[in-house]
């Protein structure tokens, strides 16, 4: 009798795990694909945003102040979104806001003024500042029930991205730039859609559990982070001359718009391999090392353009951006994790993120979008050079400091 009440335990735990397993699976397969089609969406649409802007007839520096207002403001707004996810559960909800509301709203991107398009990208940026860490946080559950890696579900994404990109270049020189917030539309629906088959209520909200406020005084009493958080800032914020500025700058020395597709795929790509290797790479040099060499990849990059502003140099120097921008941000997280504690670890990546996104693209748009429109790219490219190298002079400040402390402890 025992032995039969134990086989029915054991057949019924074993059906338990399988279910779960199912589950997990399919969780797993929806946030992926969650990732290529908001992935879709944004290489689609971000890059030609500010060429559709101006060509709407708003100038560089209007488009920077605009980007600069909506991205000031999401910042502010993000303890709110916390505070739904945290207290009401609501994590689906957000996500799903995080790309409808953009959606919906791009169809205003038509208006020629520019209160009205100031308003409609802020809100914009209010609801989509949140996809990135929900959507985060519940590939981080999904790959730890699905026995897989973050990376091999956040994959999917730049894949999107990349494809979003040369479809993006197809699109705008084929139909028109003004309408290409039309496949943004369409993409971003499909993923919103696909977000009311997520789980609602899951171990994911447990990810964000932890204040952003609780733990910023003893992270910014930490010199040595906050030489990290300046380095990242003066060298991040020369992203933007690409994300926001390429296609511009790319027009102006006399490339096409179809070309300037061709630039931003091969951009996308250049993150898959850097991405798989990064891991080795870290284990190899160390993460301090490591930024050290995304940053003087960062200083090639915009100094190559700047001495041979043409366009297939413009579109072939891209390859560095898996050296440069797949490299630093991938060790850049990780070198936050490895220095904060066990409880501050959503902190730190919180703070790591206003700085590297938010106060970085902050400054990046109005500085380089003033740049572009007074001095051309020339200007843009050589503020650029500077800024990395002072970036680079911080991070190789705290790859000293790292390794006296690792003697000292030795």
């Amino acid at each position: 009798m025992g032995s039969l009440f134990g086989e029915k335990a054991r057949l019924k735990s074993a059906s338990a795990s399988t279910t779960v397993d199912r589950g997990a699976q399919q969780t797993l397969l929806r946030i992926r694909s969650f990732y290529l089609l908001a992935g879709l969406a944004g290489g689609m649409f971000n890059p030609y945003m500010s060429t559709m802007l101006v060509h709407g007839g708003m100038g560089s520096t209007q488009v920077g102040m605009l980007m600069s207002i909506g991205t000031f403001i999401s910042i502010l707004i993000q303890p709110f979104w916390g505070v739904v996810v945290d207290r009401f559960q609501q994590m689906r909800l957000v996500l799903m806001l995080s790309v409808a509301v953009p959606a919906l709203l791009s169809v205003f991107y038509q208006s020629p003024h520019f209160i009205v398009l100031t308003i409609i990208y802020t809100i914009s940026m209010v609801f989509a500042a949140t996809q990135a860490p929900m959507a985060d946080s519940y590939a981080l559950v999904a790959a730890q029930k699905a026995h897989t890696t973050y990376g091999a579900i956040r994959f999917l994404g730049s894949l999107g991205t990349a494809a979003g990109s040369y479809l993006g270049g197809l699109y705008v020189s084929r139909i028109d730039v003004s309408l290409i917030w039309v496949p943004f539309l369409v993409f971003n629906l499909l993923a919103a859609a696909l977000t009311l088959t997520l789980p609602s209520r899951s171990d994911e909200s447990r990810v964000l559990k932890q204040s952003v406020s609780a733990g910023i005084r003893s992270l910014v009493g930490n010199r040595l982070f906050l030489c990290f958080l300046g380095g990242c800032l003066l060298v991040n914020q020369t992203l933007t001359a690409f994300n926001s500025y390429f296609v511009l700058s790319f027009e102006a020395a006399g490339g096409t718009l179809e070309l300037a597709g061709v630039g931003l795929f091969i951009a996308s790509a250049a993150n898959i391999p850097a991405m798989l290797i990064a891991a080795r790479v870290i284990s190899r040099y160390g993460h301090e090392r490591m930024l050290l060499i995304a940053a003087f990849a960062y200083i090639l990059r915009w100094g190559i353009q700047y001495i041979f502003p043409v366009p297939w140099v413009m579109i072939a120097v891209q390859l560095l951006h898996g050296l440069s921008f797949g490299f630093f941000y991938i060790s850049a997280v990780e070198y936050v994790s490895r220095i904060a504690s066990k409880q501050m670890q959503a902190t730190a990546q919180s703070i790591f993120n206003m700085v590297f996104v938010g106060l970085a693209g902050i400054a990046g748009n109005l500085l380089n979008g003033y740049l572009l429109e007074t001095g051309g790219a020339a200007a843009m490219n050589l503020s650029c050079v500077i800024s990395a190298v002072l970036g680079a002079v911080l991070l190789g400040c705290v790859a000293s400091r790292s390794r006296n402390r690792a003697a000292a402890v030795t």
